[in-house]
């Protein structure tokens, strides 16, 4: 074949080759009606510490575990708090006693002071006829002023008696509450993320006892341009997909959208997207298998055209 034949047609296959190369290589496109973002798996964590010392007696704790609400987490020792709830007990019914034994004076010296009115009443009526002379009726009137004042004096010291019983029975439920936080249940159902003491360690109000997670209140965090974040409602159906199941989609919802737009935060990948504008989409995460984990990087499609259906695979454009 002629050179000036074969020239040209190397040309051709040359720049078709590298046409069908450039295009093979192009980064993929989103279809139109669905948004992409990525970020990480988060969940809600709860710190657990003790509200009172003690040492570990009884520990429940094992990493990766999921726990009921109401389940026993650890028990602490808690005999010095027993032994002060017994002495707040014993002071409660020495108060007790106390204020009965003044209610019961007070009775009979209202007894009293009822019979020396009666008794004055009459010794003045005697005395008037001249009966009785001046000195008995002051005797009389001596003893009706001594059971005013002692009765008196006994409903002053009954209502501070009966203070002091309110003082001391609450002394002992503070004391009792404090028995009952030497055993430490979980606030909800959980998963234990991490555990931060053993049996037999001293566990303080500063100390870390355990991390729980809620597995089914999980979340993802995505970053999105201001540009698009008009088409994003709530509730809007979404998909993400983790690296460790890379064959799955997971169902996901918008949950709530930022009301102030930021700068790309630091975690974001490529340097070029950190200083855009940009607004954090929460996406709420179906994870009733159990499969998702606090941390694990995600990517998320977001669908915003409801009358779109999803496709078989979704693309991670660049």
């Amino acid at each position: 074949m002629k050179s000036w034949i074969v020239t040209p047609l190397v040309v051709v296959l040359i720049a078709a080759g590298s046409y069908f190369f450039y295009i093979s290589t192009l980064p993929p496109v989103l279809e139109e009606g669905f948004l992409y973002g990525n970020g990480h798996v988060e969940g809600t964590e709860v710190n657990i510490s003790a509200e009172v010392s003690g040492r570990v007696l009884v520990s429940n704790l094992l990493e990766g575990s999921t726990v009921a609400k109401d389940s026993l987490l650890v028990e602490l020792d808690a005999s010095e708090q027993t032994a002060t709830l017994a002495v707040a007990s014993a002071q409660r019914t020495a108060r007790e006693y106390e204020q009965k034994h003044i209610v019961e004076q007070l009775q009979t010296w209202q007894d009293n002071l009822a019979t020396a009115d009666r008794d004055l009443v009459r010794y003045t009526a005697l005395r008037k006829r001249g009966i009785v002379t001046v000195q008995k009726l002051d005797q009389i009137t001596l003893v009706r002023t001594e059971a005013l004042g002692r009765v008196r004096a006994l409903k002053a010291q009954l209502e501070q008696a009966k203070a002091n019983t309110i003082v001391a029975a609450k002394n002992v439920e503070l004391r009792q509450i404090e028995v009952d936080k030497s055993k430490i249940y979980t606030p909800m159902d959980a998963t234990i993320l991490a555990k931060s003491i053993e049996l037999g360690e001293l566990a303080t109000s500063e100390r870390l006892i355990a991390v729980l997670v809620d597995m089914q209140d999980l979340e993802l965090k995505a970053y999105l341009p201001e540009a698009v974040i008009g088409k994003i409602k709530l509730n809007a159906p979404a998909k993400v997909r983790v690296s460790a199941f890379s064959d799955r989609y997971f169902d996901a919802r918008v949950k709530r959208v930022d009301q102030r737009a930021q700068f790309t935060p630091r975690d974001i990948n490529m340097p070029e997207e950190r200083v855009r504008m940009v607004f954090g989409v929460v996406l709420a995460l179906d994870n009733k298998e159990g499969f998702l984990k606090p941390g694990m990087p995600a990517d998320a499609w977001i669908r915003w055209d409801d009358a779109k259906g999803w496709p078989q695979t979704l693309v991670v454009p660049h």
